[in-house]
């Protein structure tokens, strides 16, 4: 089994492996290579999120900086909007449905690390080898979903469709649709209901 495979598979893995360095490297250069662009080269753009993103919809912004660990293990479907500081540390699998919206400074972490001290510092492997291993667990988050400024995604949580996280959120357990979550640790506040419409509020217009 591969160290990538190990990932996929929750199991321990050593991200100091020659193979997943290579991987990062690339997508850690294409990073940089987005984040040197003006906002109007939108063809060199549209570039470089297509050789650093595993898959990409159609009519999705990155407003960049932009920062993907891995890039190839990050999925993102059609017309989603990113704003500033966007960073994904996609270890393990990252799926982002259609249509959202992230605030600014927006992070998804998949990577777990040991909870002991001395395990930090390094374990022996199956191979008989000394490393620092982690394991990851792969984040999913609906269509349609709004997650404002400094919400932070925490290993292996499931966000419905047409959720919205309040900003600063910690979002450590799975979310259910259509619901308002917000808080540290992030918590469901109340349902989304036809009652926050906009078209009933005339004030607004």
């Amino acid at each position: 089994m591969t160290e990538e495979e190990k990932i996929f598979a929750g199991k321990l893995f050593f991200p100091g492996h020659p193979a997943l360095k290579a991987i990062k490297l690339k997508a850690h250069n294409l990073d940089t290579d987005y984040n040197a662009t003006h906002e109007d080269e939108t063809e060199k753009r549209a570039q470089i999120l297509a050789d650093l993103i595993g898959s990409l919809g159609e009519h999705c912004f990155f407003q960049g900086p932009i920062f993907f660990h891995y890039g190839t293990h990050t999925s993102i479907g059609d017309g989603c909007f990113f704003n500033f500081n966007l960073t994904i540390q996609d270890d393990a699998k990252v799926t982002i449905g259609e249509r959202c919206n992230f605030g600014p400074n927006v992070t998804i972490v998949t990577p777990i690390h040991p909870m002991i001290a001395q395990e930090r510092r390094g374990m022996t492997d199956t191979e008989g080898e000394t490393h620092g291993l982690c394991r990851a667990k792969p984040v999913t988050i609906g269509d349609d979903c709004w997650l404002g400024a400094n919400v932070v995604v925490c290993p292996g949580v499931k966000i419905g469709s047409g959720v919205v996280v309040g900003a600063g959120s910690v979002v450590t357990r799975d979310l259910p649709d259509n619901v308002f979550a917000a808080g540290n640790p992030c918590r469901v506040i109340r349902e989304i209901t036809q009652a926050y419409s906009l078209k009933d509020m005339p004030e607004l217009w």
